[in-house]
């Protein structure tokens, strides 16, 4: 086994290798791009080598300075984790190269599988049944039209839903392989498309794989991966409430022979579409070539550490486990926790982790890059962790994971708990009637909020009053906040502004016996108290108990049951930016780049007409005009750097003089 191995990744997977390789003795290092000087992965690995800028392409894209790294801590193993590097064959034939031994499939099967092209011809020729399709780049017109609508384009270089575009008519073709093609070359810098058939209501199911060097190769069962949006899983789990024994035996039965036609080696994943109403029709979709995301509810199902196997493949170790010995018991899921903003189109967020509270318990794992003190910012993926949550029972597990999100608060930074939640309560998700189309088709009810913010503007005032209220026994009362008349004390008032809600609050009172009226309604009782965790609320009948934190500029941040939101004692101080649109000025929703600018100055658009195309932690996001109009100004060019809420165009009713 390796005394040393060098983990060539950041975030919550480079942590989670860390973990086990802690548990097995081995020395871990790892590498950092300035970005991520004081990054969690830094400070929990044994040694840490500086990689270069933030720039991925400057840092863990670089394989000439990946690999010095790795050498210069003494590394004989890279582990590459997921994303970067994890799927690169250059990647792999450098670290051979330099005397390193490549913790993952030999370059020839990271070539054939990586490319989705070649992939499909390898594993049609084994028997194994494919979706149909073409990948003649220079008539994808005729190719669609073979096939027949709607379709699918996806890169042939490579997945996570990066360029991928569903096209429903001839009409939107054009359009959509042009983004599907400047997104490949930006994630992949490779622009090739393949266009496929694409299955009505299909269920993306995959089946984990492991092999080794002396020629066995077993499957561990299925993961659903259906939950979905724009192609990028959302929740997944273990095993799949859609197949029977049979199934799963036929699809991991494929996909042991996709992984033997291209030799493979190391822990992969075999991805098929399979159709909700007939399960027994499946079609492969791809391989990946490395450890996924979701396979912590694998590990848990089948009480097996990948990571663990990955390193013991990777040394020469024979698998001591045969297919007849896999057993799946109980069931898991896992819920990605990203930054971003549901309500606001799902765009990317970012800020300083001002407090953190990640669930722990019986059947609960969260894998986590996360610290207090962690500055998420736009130039990595949005994931900051995964919540994970194990039962005997399908129902169970769902209600464990909703249990363990209500309890997981990242204070500073807006991210998609409330919106996981919604999905984990809806009927259908609990029924397991699934499909790849679900989220998008309940994407409104989704993403409302199912309350207001009135009980957050509440609490941010009687957080201030606390503040503001001599502790210790008052003698003199004139130190009351709100000053003393001779009717007792004058109160104070509050002009906050939360994401969606601005509100004038009066309060009255003690922290302990309060008044509160909100915008003008008569005043209600209420109660506050510091507790161990942040606050303490009594109002309307309730006990509520928030986590709180206040950022350097006096927003202070209140999280409860799974929702944060961020409150400000000035109007519109984070007004939103479906508040900017309506008045004219379009700006950007996220910080980011400007990949192209589709307007001139002067140019007549419709509404929904698009203007700039933003690109934010690897993914492209359309600014569109906010109503019939015309371009008065335009305040970016492409290639430029732009910050959340910064101008890039102006839209107005009149013609420009």
């Amino acid at each position: 086994m390796f005394d040393t191995v060098f983990v060539a990744n950041r975030g919550e997977i480079a942590v989670r290798i860390i973990s086990t390789l802690r548990r097995m003795g081995i020395f871990a290092a790892t590498g950092y791009s300035d970005a991520d000087a004081g990054a969690r992965h830094v400070r929990e690995a044994d040694v840490a080598v500086r990689l270069g800028p933030a720039k991925a392409t400057l840092s863990y894209l670089s394989i000439p300075d990946v690999v010095a790294a790795a050498v210069a801590c003494g590394a004989r193993a890279v582990h590459p984790g997921y994303g970067f590097l994890a799927e690169n064959a250059a990647f792999a034939r450098a670290c051979e190269k330099a005397g390193l031994v490549f913790v993952g499939p030999p370059a020839e099967a990271i070539e054939a599988m990586g490319d989705k092209i070649r992939a499909k011809a390898t594993v049609s020729a084994a028997g194994v049944p494919v979706v149909p399709g073409r990948s003649d780049v220079d008539d994808l017109a005729v190719a669609a039209a073979e096939i027949g609508y709607p379709v699918l384009l996806k890169p042939s270089a490579g997945g996570g839903g990066k360029g991928m575009r569903l096209v429903t008519e001839p009409e939107a073709l054009a359009e959509a392989v042009e983004s599907a093609q400047r997104e490949a070359r930006g994630a992949f810098g490779d622009d090739r498309l393949l266009v496929e058939r694409f299955v009505t209501t299909p269920r993306h199911i995959e089946i984990q794989v492991l092999a080794d060097t002396h020629g066995n190769v077993v499957h561990l069962g299925e993961r659903e991966c259906s939950l979905q949006r724009r192609h990028q899983k959302i929740i997944e789990e273990a095993p799949s409430a859609l197949l029977d024994e049979h199934t799963r035996g036929r699809m991991g039965a494929a996909a042991v022979e996709a992984a033997k036609s291209v030799g493979y080696v190391g822990a992969g994943t075999v991805e098929f579409i399979v159709s909700a109403t007939d399960p027994g029709e499946f079609f492969f979709m791809e391989m990946n070539t490395r450890l996924q995301v979701e396979h912590p509810v694998t590990e848990l199902v089948t009480g097996t550490d990948l990571v663990e196997w990955q390193l013991r493949v990777a040394s020469g170790e024979e698998l001591s486990v045969r297919q007849q010995d896999v057993q799946l018991t109980g069931h898991a899921v896992e819920a990605r926790v990203y930054a971003e903003d549901p309500a606001r189109g799902f765009v990317p967020t970012g800020g300083t982790v001002l407090g953190l509270a990640e669930p722990r318990g019986d059947g609960v794992r969260v894998d986590s890059g996360l610290s207090e003190g962690t500055v998420v910012g736009s130039d990595y993926d949005p994931m900051l962790a995964k919540v994970v949550a194990w039962a005997p029972e399908r129902d169970a597990a769902l209600n464990r994971l909703d249990a363990a999100l209500a309890r997981t608060a990242v204070l500073g930074v807006h991210t998609n708990i409330p919106f996981l939640r919604a999905l984990l309560a809806d009927e259908d998700v609990r029924a397991g009637d699934l499909d790849t189309g679900l989220v998008e088709r309940k994407l409104d009810s989704l993403t409302s909020s199912p309350e207001g913010e009135t009980d957050f503007l509440v609490a941010a005032a009687m957080d201030r009053l606390l503040t503001l209220t001599p502790r210790g026994e008052v003698t003199d009362p004139w130190d009351l906040p709100g000053g003393w008349r001779l009717g007792g004390a004058a109160g104070v008032s509050f002009l906050l502004a939360a994401e969606h809600t601005e509100a004038l609050l009066r309060v009255s009172g003690t922290p302990r016996k309060a008044m509160v009226g909100v915008q003008g309604e008569p005043a209600r009782p209420a109660s506050a108290e510091r507790t161990d965790d942040g606050l303490g609320l009594w109002w309307e009948g309730r006990y509520l108990r928030y986590r709180r934190a206040k950022a350097a500029d006096g927003t202070l941040w209140l999280t409860r049951d799974g929702r944060t939101v961020a409150v400000g004692e000035r109007p519109n101080l984070l007004a939103g930016h479906a508040d900017t649109v309506d008045q004219g000025p379009v700006v950007s929703p996220m910080p980011g780049t400007v990949l192209v600018v589709k307007v001139a100055r002067g140019d007549v658009v419709a509404e929904g007409t698009p203007l700039v195309v933003v690109e934010a932690m690897k993914m492209e996001h359309t600014i569109t005009a906010p109503f019939d109009g015309v371009v008065s100004e335009l305040h970016v060019r492409a290639g430029q750097q732009v910050a959340l809420d910064e101008p890039l165009a102006l839209v107005t009713h009149e013609e420009p003089s």
